[in-house]
């Protein structure tokens, strides 16, 4: 089924969180969203999310290399055929080094936009097979007495697993803090490679309190000292930054740098790379777990739809919206019952863009057509 996509329009929204999210990055206090249409010949509508912040502290694309990356590449490419399957995008963009978040931002409203054209959930056109999902929640860094305030209410709202940031100087004294107020709370921490092979002797400390795993401790484009680290650490490794290909999870498998991988659609380049990254991982008996991005409602649906691949044994960073936002711009709100999500079966990403709430936020917006000829 060949989709001619006629129109794509890009929005810049401005979403305020409900409190400051910490890492060993920075303080955040509002969320820059890319939000991406794309309309096709019958007037269908599909959309995607751009996950990039507005620095380049997570990876080296922000909104504004994103927005340039559409407008000027991505969008024209995207407008040069029809697509036939969404999985060819990954081929046609392939001439554009990197700039994974812009990709996946449009692949991912073509997805939307080719499942409800196929009469599908998005779920069911990736071969998601789960009917709920399990998550887990991620809580930044924060005194002592408000973390463990948060957590205790995380798990009354049934959360299955909590992440907690840290960085160097707050670690493992923090660590042992949580784990004599919650001694069998699935519990990982996440430190965004704050550290480096010196630390061995903190990092290997961390492994008296059975962490389900360790998040990226190491530098964003390791590998190699990864696998170093893992050999001297009982707790498993998780890769996050370091994984941003298929290629990248094959070469981090084969050096055995990590026991768990970490797959962030907007990280790889899209839903068509993450499945193949949780193909390989399958392959391998690497359990697998989607991460969050503080995304938007379509986001936040489009990690949900990929959650319901038949590996992610772990529970997801796919927290409610009311967790981050006082109203998100998607009906109904992704809401989480006793630490699961339940998957919508309608058609595409399962939830409606509340236009009102997104012209409440919008900074700029723009229109891109197809040259018709």
């Amino acid at each position: 089924m060949d989709v001619h996509i006629d129109t794509v329009i890009l929005r810049h929204l401005e979403m305020e969180l409900k409190s400051p999210f910490t890492t060993s990055f920075g303080t955040m206090k509002t969320r820059p969203v890319l939000l991406v249409e794309a309309i096709d010949e019958n007037g269908e509508r599909g959309w995607g999310e751009g996950v990039a912040f507005s620095a380049p502290w997570y990876t080296e694309e922000t909104l504004e290399t994103t927005w340039h990356m559409l407008e000027h590449f991505l969008i024209p490419l995207l407008f040069q055929e029809p697509v036939y399957h969404p999985d060819e995008l990954h081929a046609r963009f392939s001439m554009i080094r990197r700039n994974y978040m812009a990709k996946a931002a449009l692949e991912g409203a073509v997805w939307d936009l080719f499942a409800k054209r196929r009469r599908m959930s998005l779920s069911a056109a990736l071969g998601g097979e789960k009917q709920e999902v399990e998550v887990g929640i991620s809580i930044g860094i924060q005194p002592i007495t408000n973390l463990l305030k948060r957590m205790e209410q995380a798990l009354a709202e049934g959360y299955r697993r909590v992440k907690i940031k840290i960085k160097p100087g707050w670690d493992v004294d923090v660590v042992r803090v949580v784990r004599q107020h919650f001694p069998n709370v699935p519990l990982m921490v996440d430190a965004n490679s704050a550290y480096s092979l010196h630390d061995i002797d903190r990092l290997q400390a961390l492994d008296d309190y059975e962490l389900l795993m360790i998040e990226q401790p190491l530098a964003v484009d390791d590998i190699v000292d990864h696998a170093k680290l893992q050999a001297k650490l009982n707790t498993p490794i998780c890769l996050d930054e370091s994984i941003c290909s298929y290629e990248d999870a094959k070469k981090a498998i084969e050096l055995q740098s990590c026991r768990i991988i970490n797959i962030k659609i907007g990280r790889v380049g899209g839903l068509t790379e993450a499945k193949r990254i949780h193909d390989l991982c399958q392959k391998h008996h690497i359990p697998v777990w989607c991460g969050g991005m503080l995304e938007g409602g379509v986001g936040r649906a489009h990690s949900i739809a990929l959650a319901t691949l038949p590996h992610f044994s772990l529970p997801s960073d796919t927290a409610a919206s009311a967790n981050y936002w006082d109203r998100d711009f998607i009906d109904p709100e992704v809401t989480v019952h006793h630490g699961r999500i339940f998957v919508s079966k309608q058609l595409g990403i399962g939830y409606e863009v509340n236009m009102k709430e997104v012209e409440r936020r919008v900074v700029r917006s723009k229109v891109y057509n197809r040259m018709k000829g």
